[in-house]
């Protein structure tokens, strides 16, 4: 399966040419051009008309360009077969047969009760790249007395749940948004503790929030050349005031393997 780095992942509303054609020139890993939330249900013919001219006319700094079709759509799933874009969300999904037959490799948003408890199944799923945590409707599927989106008693549960089943089948994690426009020092301590947990990305709701994202993703200076001497220490041995062995070495080629492949050659 392709791995595709997922440090900042930008939601753009399809229904907005002129956010689309900015997003265009965003150094995000992954731009999403958004067909559910962000679009009215009015609005939802003409996002389809300017997505599909988007994926068809523009070219992309991301390196990955998804589309977030709505649940159970086949106007939205007939353009992601006809334009192909490299991934498709799919929201609020709670069951492995809603990834069946997708004609392109799929991220599910984990964000109901229901897709909570099946996450595990749902991570098994074949031709699915990553499982992402949608914070806020998972809240309002929990009846939870919570306004904020990314905030509440339930996140710290849910964020592990879901990392541990992406991992447990070899795919991706990612975090919902930051909502509070501005505030960098509090995206940034949002995307730490996601990160600190093992997560690969988060969602970004604004171009403002990527470079935090990628910097907050990327390991450190520190962690990198840590992580190379561990790797050169062979067998058992002391180094640096601890013991190394193989548990600290496959731990140090994790922290390698989140770096670009070509500096992960250096």
């Amino acid at each position: 399966m392709t791995t595709r780095r997922r440090r900042s992942c930008l939601t753009v509303p399809g229904d907005d040419e002129r956010k689309l054609a900015k997003a265009a020139g965003v150094a995000a890993d992954e731009v999403i051009l958004d067909l559910e939330d962000a679009v009215a249900p009015e609005r939802k013919d003409d996002a389809r008309e300017l997505v599909a001219r988007a994926l068809r006319d523009r070219t992309w700094t991301a390196a990955t360009v998804a589309v977030r079709v709505n649940r159970g759509s086949a106007d939205d799933l007939a353009l992601v077969a006809e334009t192909r874009p490299d991934v498709v969300v799919l929201p609020k999904v709670e069951s492995p047969d809603e990834l069946a037959g997708l004609p392109v490799p799929a991220e599910a948003q984990i964000e109901t009760a229901r897709g909570l408890v099946e996450c595990e199944r749902i991570a098994a799923a074949r031709g699915l790249e990553a499982l992402v945590l949608g914070p806020g409707d998972l809240a309002a599927s929990l009846g939870l007395p919570e306004l904020t989106i990314g905030a509440g008693a339930h996140v710290e549960h849910a964020l592990l749940r879901v990392l541990v089943a992406a991992r447990a089948f070899g795919i991706a994690a990612v975090d919902g948004p930051y909502v509070a426009l501005g505030d960098e020092e509090g995206l940034r301590s949002a995307a730490l503790r996601s990160r600190a947990l093992g997560y690969d990305g988060k969602w970004c709701i604004h171009p403002a929030q990527v470079p935090v994202c990628n910097d907050v993703y990327t390991p450190t200076d520190e962690e990198v050349a840590r992580a190379r001497r561990l790797l050169a220490v062979r067998g058992v041995a002391r180094a640096g005031g601890e013991m190394v062995d193989e548990a600290n070495r496959r731990m140090a080629a994790a922290i390698l393997a989140r770096l670009p492949p070509e500096a992960a050659r250096e």
